[in-house]
């Protein structure tokens, strides 16, 4: 492989790994499919938007493939690189949300981009990576979770945790998404060549981390409460990707096509005034307990 930047070696790894991605979560819902469609996007490229809905486990998954064009890079791309504003670039991306029916079982996030701006000196950068949002804590699915993060992302993992954490903050209401994973912007350390293959790592990871735990979860018994605790804990969910998501403002300003920026959004979902859950329940245990940051692989099962 060469160190010279190359889109299409991007573009073919994440397509293969949305293939993949989109049988495994067929095989774990066991009865729906996804929807398979494709887009011109503006400029030249190509949109692969892969949705599945209303699944036996499986209430929303959404596997999206975008290779995107632009005369100039949107806002939201240029905020932290501001010297790009203005020039035209190309973009390969992979996202994958999957929101389960099952209330013990969590929702998972993930994406991986490329961008390659053009300029005097080819500026190109990686971004990505995963985090778990539940409704309910089990700390053996945390450690799941983050020791598969801390074996693809190897010696970067505590910096990636770090950036997670900070990043999956919703800050108006002052608490964590979920309890995070890891995530990179801007990345080029050790050339084009070694940052595609911790991409590779990390992409090829996310099935290891999530399925397992979908699996172990997904025929919990549960009732009306559980699944109103879900509804309302999505909303924050929503609250998130709408007001703070950099990527959702990436979309919506890039003018890809609507419903394919907003497919992460959950089905259903639910605001409570001035709500709180009552002392001692697993509901508060989860805010309490599991939505602060710390050393998930210190900790016991």
């Amino acid at each position: 492989m060469s160190d010279i930047p190359n889109l299409d070696q991007v573009k073919a790894y994440l397509i293969d790994l949305q293939n993949e991605l989109i049988a495994a979560l067929e095989v774990a819902d066991t009865r729906a499919k996804f929807i398979q469609q494709d887009y011109p996007t503006p400029i030249g490229g190509i949109a692969r938007p892969r949705v599945l809905e209303n699944g036996l486990y499986i209430e929303k998954a959404a596997v999206q493939f975008t290779h995107g064009r632009g005369n100039s890079l949107p806002p939201a791309a240029t905020a932290r690189n501001p010297e790009l504003k203005g020039r035209p670039y190309e973009a390969a991306s992979m996202s994958i949300i999957v929101h389960p029916l099952n209330p013990y079982a969590p929702t998972m996030h993930a994406n991986l981009r490329f961008f390659l701006v053009q300029s005097k000196q080819p500026f190109w950068y990686f971004g990505g990576g995963f985090d778990l949002t539940p409704y309910y804590g089990f700390t053996e699915d945390a450690i799941h979770w983050h020791a598969t993060a801390k074996k693809a992302a190897d010696r970067h993992y505590d910096q990636f945790k770090q950036n997670c954490d900070e990043y999956f903050y919703i800050t108006h209401r002052k608490e964590a998404r979920g309890i995070g994973g890891i995530f990179f912007d801007d990345w080029t350390e050790g050339g084009f060549r070694e940052s595609f293959k911790l991409i590779q790592s990390i992409g090829n990871a996310i099935p290891h981390a999530y399925l397992p735990i979908l699996e172990r979860r997904k025929n919990t018994k549960y009732s009306h409460r559980e699944r109103s605790w879900q509804l309302y804990r999505r909303g924050r969910y929503v609250e998130f990707n709408l007001a703070i998501d950099r990527g959702t403002k990436y979309g919506l300003q890039s003018g890809r096509r609507i419903e394919s920026v907003l497919a992460s959004l959950p089905p259903l979902a639910a605001w409570k005034y001035d709500y709180s859950p009552a002392e001692g329940s697993p509901e508060e245990a989860l805010l309490n307990d599991y939505l602060t940051p710390k050393n998930w692989l210190a900790q016991k099962k």
